[in-house]
């Protein structure tokens, strides 16, 4: 019988007037290298942990929407706490509201996600060492060859 712990994962902002849990493990972890992640985190990477909207349940606060243009041109809402301004999660204009990108340093056991994968590591900063073994990719991935089957699975869910 799984822990209680291994299905809930909690998290939230600096000042902690926003807090959250994800109910489920996340379907996958991305560690993007891209320019405009490297800009919006102010950082090398963002490491977002993919995971459907329902399963992010909001347990105190009132986190601000921000509009913000994306590399795809559909633009992306990040979800911000509105007192310390910390990015708690994406929803990104391909997938809607119904998947969240949960900052997974926002988690209070972000060791808990290491990345599946790296992407765009063609404009990763080049003092960023990936792990021998790590899978990564110069741009975006084809799903259905890098997610496991389960994976797969819960996004068609999200869709059909």
């Amino acid at each position: 019988m799984a822990d209680e712990k291994d299905l809930s994962f909690e998290g939230g902002c600096t000042c902690r007037a926003v807090r959250y849990r994800m109910t489920s493990k996340p379907i996958f972890v991305h560690c993007c290298h891209c320019r405009w992640c490297q800009r919006e985190s102010g950082a090398s990477f963002a490491l977002n942990a993919l995971i459907e909207a329902d399963r992010v349940v909001l347990l105190s606060g009132s986190p601000e929407m921000v509009d913000t243009p994306s590399n795809s041109g559909k633009g992306q809402k990040i979800v911000r706490c509105p007192i310390c301004r910390i990015a708690l999660w994406s929803n990104y204009g391909g997938a809607g509201d119904k998947v969240r990108f949960v900052r997974v340093g926002t988690l209070d056991e972000p060791d808990r996600f290491p990345p599946d994968i790296h992407i765009f590591t063609m404009s990763k900063q080049p003092w960023v060492v990936i792990p021998p073994g790590a899978r990564a990719v110069r741009e975006y991935y084809d799903r259905d060859k890098y997610w496991p089957a389960e994976s797969v699975a819960r996004r068609r869910a999200i869709f059909s």
